[in-house]
């Protein structure tokens, strides 16, 4: 059994423990476990020591920041190496969409390091499409999209019909605007036209995970430019299925709930109220 599927949630957090708790020294003895057959020579007890140290004093996210600077030091200093030695370290999967609980967590540090140790393009999208399969990659994709927004698009719209249902939402999630607890996207807070071709691909997804993250995008996008956001709802209705009603009911729920005539009138002719 791959060590991420030991990987458990203490009992405590059930009980409104703090999250942080998650990333606690068996998580990170089971991290480096993980490394141990993917990385030859890795230095198990070294890595277990220095990612313990002060790991105490931390919050969850500085938790995961500060295991993977060290795991940074114990890979490869070569991207596209390092890449291959973290997608190599992976577990199982995900089997499903939802449902999974905190178990994924356990990758949380590995996104960590993706966003602020993988800077070369092509090895930091490889590990993105590898760990969004299991955890999520919606934060550590933004450095990509940030530092070259056209090239990552570009490669974005190859993943909207991906078979992994993970991947073609990270199309989706991954460039909202205003991802919650993530940083901005300032190119496509100025202008989200850009991504509007994929999320035509992505509305029809036969996952409804994915169309809830083009919901979700939608609504990102109608806090800065409502018309672009709106216009974008009423040419989905002109052809509409009951997959593209409830995209654009979900996604103008919240100006339609503060009076926004566009709005109200998206959501009645999805079939809302």
């Amino acid at each position: 059994m791959h060590p991420a599927e030991r990987f458990t949630a203490p009992a405590s957090i059930e009980t409104g423990t703090p999250l942080k708790l998650l990333l606690n020294r068996r998580a990170v003895a089971l991290i480096a476990e993980s490394f141990v057959d993917a990385v030859p020579g890795f230095a198990r007890s070294t890595f277990v020591r220095q990612a313990n140290a002060g790991l105490d004093d931390l919050e969850l996210k500085p938790r995961a920041a500060h295991i993977a600077h060290v795991l940074a030091t114990h890979l490869s200093s070569d991207p596209a190496t390092a890449a291959q030695q973290l997608i190599a370290s992976l577990g199982p999967e995900l089997s499903m969409s939802a449902g999974n609980g905190l178990k994924p967590f356990f990758y949380l540090p590995h996104s960590a390091f993706i966003h602020a140790h993988l800077r070369d393009w092509d090895a930091g999208m490889a590990a993105n499409e590898a760990i969004t399969r299991r955890f999520s990659a919606e934060f550590s994709i933004r450095p990509f999209l940030i530092r070259e927004q056209a090239r990552t698009l570009k490669h974005l719209r190859t993943w909207t019909t991906h078979p992994n249902a993970h991947v073609r939402r990270l199309v989706s999630e991954g460039t909202r605007p205003r991802l919650p607890w993530a940083e901005r996207l300032p190119g496509l807070v100025r202008d989200p036209t850009p991504v509007l071709p994929l999320l035509d691909v992505l509305v029809d997804d036969v996952d409804l995970y994915v169309r809830r993250s083009v919901a979700n995008h939608i609504g990102d996008i109608a806090k800065d430019h409502p018309a672009v956001a709106f216009a974008q709802c009423a040419r989905w209705l002109r052809k509409p299925t009951p997959e593209r009603c409830w995209v654009v009911r979900h996604a103008v729920r919240h100006p339609a709930k503060h009076g926004i005539t566009e709005a109200i009138d998206l959501r009645k002719k999805a079939g809302g109220r």
